[in-house]
């Protein structure tokens, strides 16, 4: 069993805390939020307290805290209350080190555009400008602002309809839907550390359809107890709608590598399991359920 350290956050300081927090709701997206002031000028800056938080109508939500620091706030959380616009411009693994530059705390008035080397680029419906270097730009009006408290650390929660949206081309596939594998998204954890959504970094998990999986609770119990399958390997296994038929099972016992573990391990029933379940997990891990099913399965019918 885990050994868990229990934090009551009222005992911290709110900076012990924050770190806490930090580190654990984590990765986090990046909004690059583009706004203007009363006399049109610009202020570029990246939050991490940010997600989509609806479809209808398009929701957008990002929160430029108090400072933790020294309990101000910051000038885009001003700019959208002189003007109720922003640009959120999504940040991917080329614009990293300019996206963090723009993050320094500069003067009010001083455009971080300029400063990180990023490239205006006029929106169309609202006043603040787009970064012309995002794969992904939303044009946002400023539905309502949230403010939560006074002190250092409280969150000002900026709602935002999404008017219009804007994709690089580069990163849709052929169906011209976003491609995971193009967009290469960054995201912010702890400290001084981020992670790029790209590679190997990147894993599928098929989504449940509209019929019930059969569930954890109806595996085999020498499956659900396998030491060789992991928590991972066994919501996939409970994620199908049923078992392979008994026909299909005695089939597959024809493959040459299922005969040879049977053969090998016929007096040795742990070791057989063993084996049969390390060769589940390598289907599994292609993707291939129901051959992992048939696998495990083979020592039952």
């Amino acid at each position: 069993m885990a050994d868990y350290l229990t934090i009551d956050p009222t005992q911290l300081s709110t900076a012990a805390f924050h770190q806490y927090l930090l580190g654990a709701v984590a990765p986090r997206p990046v909004a690059f939020a583009s706004t203007v002031d009363a006399q049109g000028n610009v202020n570029l800056s990246p939050f991490s307290f940010f997600n989509a938080m609806g479809s209808n109508p398009p929701l957008l939500v990002f929160s430029p805290n108090r400072s933790v620091r020294d309990n101000v706030n910051k000038h885009t959380l001003e700019n959208v209350k002189e003007v109720n616009e922003v640009v959120i411009n999504m940040v991917n693994y080329a614009m990293a080190e300019q996206m963090s530059l723009a993050s320094c705390a500069y003067p009010k008035g001083v455009n971080e555009f300029t400063k990180a080397g990023f490239t205006e680029r006029a929106s169309t419906l609202v006043r603040p400008p787009r970064v012309a270097e995002s794969p992904a730009a939303f044009e946002c009006k400023v539905e309502q602002v949230i403010e939560t408290g006074t002190e250092g650390g409280a969150a000002n929660l900026i709602i935002c309809r999404v008017l219009l949206a804007h994709f690089d081309r580069k990163i849709l596939n052929a169906e011209g839907k976003i491609d995971t594998q193009k967009v290469d998204l960054i995201a912010r954890m702890d400290g001084d550390w981020y992670c790029r959504a790209h590679g190997e970094a990147l894993f599928e998990i098929p989504k449940p359809n509209t019929q019930l999986g059969i569930g954890f609770d109806q595996l085999p119990p020498a499956v659900r107890t396998s030491p060789v399958l992991t928590g991972n390997h066994l919501g996939r296994l409970g994620n199908v709608q049923s078992l392979p038929s008994a026909e299909a099972v005695a089939a597959f016992r024809e493959d040459p590598r299922l005969q040879e573990i049977h053969r090998r391990y016929k007096m040795d029933p742990e070791g057989r399991q063993y084996q049969l379940h390390q060769l589940a997990k390598n289907y599994l891990e292609a993707g291939e359920v129901e051959t992992a099913w048939k696998v495990l399965l083979s020592d039952t019918f």
